[in-house]
């Protein structure tokens, strides 16, 4: 490291050796699970005595960043949560305070441009599955404007309606048109809240493991994450006491039907048992039912979504249309308290003047038309097809190496390592042996897990991608968990 301590500087000398590896840390120079140099080395190149680096160490463990144990050494954590120090990225860069993504992540998007490799972690459909939006065949032959101009903050009035009734009919949901803002995909709804409703320093809650875990947006707004535990029904809500009393929670974060990445649905009745904790709590709750749709048989529905069940308006529901329709489409919606909908929707017109006008009126049509109930027709058989051929490569190839579950809904399935493997050990053997998965450590698991995705390959190629991937988990190496996490 070029890097040294100004010891002139007001500031003592072993914070700034902290704050310098903090922001190490989390830009993803040093990524989780990387050695550190002992103390008497550092003490060395940065020409300082051994108790200040011992100091700056001590510093960082306290937030949660690093890890010591005797005889192994000091490495990075291999997860954040819990973090007590929140990083601000005004700190250390004026390039803005957005985070850039986890270092795995990164890795998984790099890899995932090469056509040579089978991609089992791109969680969109395949190109076959995606409907042709031909205005003219919506519109039943006749030529509909499309105004090009910038529409209504809260989005077109009449995709609202189109969305209000949707939810209505398919999810149970009652909300007017004035209680609905279309965003630009779900994301977009998320990044919304985190900078408008909370604040720096916020603690939210999510579950543990969590795709919400791997976006940068809630680092970026400075909010602390902190994990409730699940079991095979959910989350439990009674965890909700503890980690409220302990950390005082502004916001939960769930995702309860067909789990991102586990796959796991919550059940009805403890549904209703979280809402209401969070009624007299009096902490809100924001829904993101991305995958809600995607239930496998059609004759077992998953449980009516929270928003459905919630009678205080203690809930934000997201969702969208990325996951039935396409993803380029970039169509999403939040519902929630209408105060609530007004101050997101001035926030995103300040963004980017709302979504494109073009989108809003395909989605419009797709909704209007019927094409999202014959979508929903195909993608039902298409899906399952997919994910009874993953299960069954992973049965003739990963048998003894490891333990999955049966997902009922959705495109992804949660697989366990008999023997952990550290998350970018594991990916970089996939990407040689020619296959992409996502590990868990991008979810906030620990090693040793990882998602599967069969919503993008052909079932030929599912069959060869867990094949190369039995392969590159016999060649990588375990990994040596420590007794003190």
């Amino acid at each position: 490291m070029d890097w040294k301590p100004d010891k002139h500087a007001e500031m003592p000398v072993y914070k700034q050796i902290a704050a310098h590896l903090e922001h190490e840390i989390v830009s993803g120079a040093l990524p989780p699970g990387a050695p550190l140099p002992p103390e008497r080395t550092l003490a060395r190149q940065y020409g300082v005595n051994r108790g200040t680096v011992s100091a700056a160490y001590e510093e960082l463990r306290a937030a949660g960043l690093i890890q010591s144990l005797q005889g192994s050494g000091t490495w990075v954590s291999r997860h954040l949560w819990g973090v007590q120090k929140v990083p601000n990225w005004h700190q250390y860069t004026t390039g803005g305070a957005f985070l850039p993504a986890l270092p795995l992540v990164r890795r998984i998007r790099e890899a995932g441009w090469n056509p040579a490799i089978i991609n089992l972690a791109k969680a969109e459909l395949a190109t076959e599955m995606i409907p042709t939006l031909e205005f003219e065949r919506l519109t039943g032959g006749k030529m509909e404007a499309i105004d090009l101009g910038y529409v209504h903050p809260k989005g077109e009035p009449q995709l609202r309606e189109a969305v209000s009734a949707h939810l209505r009919t398919h999810y149970g949901i009652a909300v007017s048109s004035e209680e609905i803002l279309i965003t630009s995909g779900a994301q977009q709804a998320l990044h919304l809240i985190s900078l408008c409703l909370l604040a720096p320093g916020d603690a939210i809650a999510m579950e543990g493991p969590s795709y919400t875990y791997s976006l940068p947006l809630f680092a970026s707004a400075g909010l602390r994450l902190y994990q409730l535990s699940m079991d095979a029904d959910g989350v439990i809500p009674d965890e909700m006491w503890t980690l409220y009393k302990k950390h005082r929670i502004r916001m939960v974060f769930l995702n309860p039907t067909f789990h991102n990445p586990t796959g796991t649905v919550l059940s009805e009745a403890r549904r209703r048992q979280l809402l209401t904790v969070c009624r007299e709590l009096r902490i809100p709750v924001v829904e993101d039912d991305a995958y809600g749709a995607l239930a496998l048989d059609e004759d077992k529905r998953p449980p009516l979504p929270l928003k459905a069940l919630d009678s205080g308006d203690s809930v934000l529901y997201v969702g969208s249309l990325s996951k039935t329709i396409a993803s380029g489409l970039r169509i999403g919606w939040l519902v929630g308290p209408r105060a609530v909908i007004e101050r997101l929707a001035d926030a995103k017109q300040q963004m980017d003047y709302g979504t494109s006008s073009v989108s809003q009126q395909l989605a419009r049509l797709a909704l209007e038309g019927g094409l999202w109930e014959r979508q929903m027709e195909r993608l039902r058989p298409f899906l399952t097809a997919q994910r009874d051929r993953m299960l069954a490569a992973l049965d003739t190839h990963l048998r003894q190496e490891a333990s999955w579950n049966v997902p009922a809904g959705s495109c992804h399935i949660w697989c366990r390592l008999n023997t952990p493997i550290d998350g970018l050990d594991l990916l970089e053997a996939a990407i040689q042996a020619g296959v992409l998965m996502t590990p868990g450590e991008v979810f906030g698991a620990e090693p040793g897990w990882m998602r599967l995705t069969y919503s993008w390959e052909s079932s030929e190629a599912l069959e060869e991608g867990i094949r190369r991937l039995a392969e590159a988990i016999k060649k990588a190496a375990p990994v040596r968990l420590s007794p003190c996490r």
